[in-house]
């Protein structure tokens, strides 16, 4: 069965709590996991969460201040030190190559992995598999940052309903779909399409044109809340974003499920994210994130009977 989670490593903004570790996510997809934004503390928080080197497919960093990336050295030694067996995919904005580089090699280990580096420069898709399409759009932050976005292919699903109304049933259901018609019953008839699932983490930005790109008709979106509405001025002033403001992004957006996450330490109770995303109207599934939780995405609708 493909699993399709988020499991939240870290969700401090600037400074680690006693019950927030630095940034880092990591989304499974299928067979694949993507670690968003490793902070300091990562590969400890990924022991934790019961996350290993081995599940880690792509790195994606959304830019170079240290909550999101000073992890990136014990990560990258773990993956060489377990012998990671497939290829792993860096993607980072380019202007930050530098820090990346030193990250990667800031003190002497044996490298025994491909990790291909794949720098972000402008908008745009950065890979497509029959699984995903993963793209990209730029961020409003003092420093130059992305946010990315998964999007799985449009597809269709089968009713049962009508297939049982048109006698189609075992290998005949196979047949039909590689060959679109069987006895003159079309794959229309017996089937609707099926939205493709996407997913979008977004961090460090004010209110911006990507902001909004990324978060476009998610099924789930990750998005830094750092600040209460009270200190708009200041989130606005440091390149952030409010409870509200973010959720605000998610109803206009269709969001289904919005996790809130990147809190600054200067807020005592996690419940007033919550309460100020409701007052601003979002009434999908929330979550205000936790270190070491795991999210689901939400499950797609039940196919529809004639």
């Amino acid at each position: 069965m493909s699993v399709r989670e988020l499991v939240v490593l870290g969700t401090a903004s600037q400074v680690p709590t006693r019950h927030r570790n630095h940034n880092g996510y990591l989304l499974r997809w299928d067979g694949e996991g993507f670690l968003f934004d490793p902070g300091e503390g990562t590969q400890r928080q990924m022991l934790r969460a019961g996350v290993a080197a081995h599940d880690i497919n792509r790195i994606c960093v959304t830019h170079f201040h240290g909550d999101h990336s000073l992890g990136l050295a014990g990560v990258i030694q773990r993956v060489n030190l377990d012998q990671v067996p497939h290829r792993i995919t860096a993607h980072y904005p380019a202007s930050g190559r530098h820090f990346f580089e030193r990250l990667r090699y800031a003190t002497a280990y044996r490298e025994t992995v491909e990790l291909a580096e794949e720098p972000v420069t402008r908008d745009g898709i950065l890979a497509r598999t029959p699984a995903y399409i993963l793209d990209t759009h730029l961020l409003s932050h003092p420093v130059e940052a992305y946010g990315y976005r998964l999007t799985e292919p449009d597809g269709r699903r089968m009713i049962p309903a009508r297939l049982a109304a048109h006698g189609i049933k075992g290998p005949d259901v196979g047949r039909l779909q590689r060959e679109g018609t069987l006895n003159g019953v079309t794959l229309d008839d017996v089937s609707e399409e099926r939205r493709g699932q996407r997913f979008a983490f977004v961090m460090d930005t004010r209110l911006c044109d990507g902001v909004y790109a990324l978060a476009e008709g998610c099924d789930m979106l990750v998005i830094e809340s750092t600040f209460l509405d009270e200190d708009i001025r200041l989130a606005t002033d440091h390149g952030h974003l409010t409870a509200g403001q973010a959720a605000r992004v998610a109803r206009e957006a269709g969001v289904r499920h919005l996790v809130l996450t990147h809190f600054s330490q200067r807020y005592g109770d996690p419940g007033e994210f919550e309460r100020q995303a409701r007052a601003a109207g979002f009434e999908g599934e929330l979550t205000v994130a936790a270190d070491l939780t795991r999210v689901s995405l939400p499950k797609r609708d039940s196919p529809q009977a004639p």
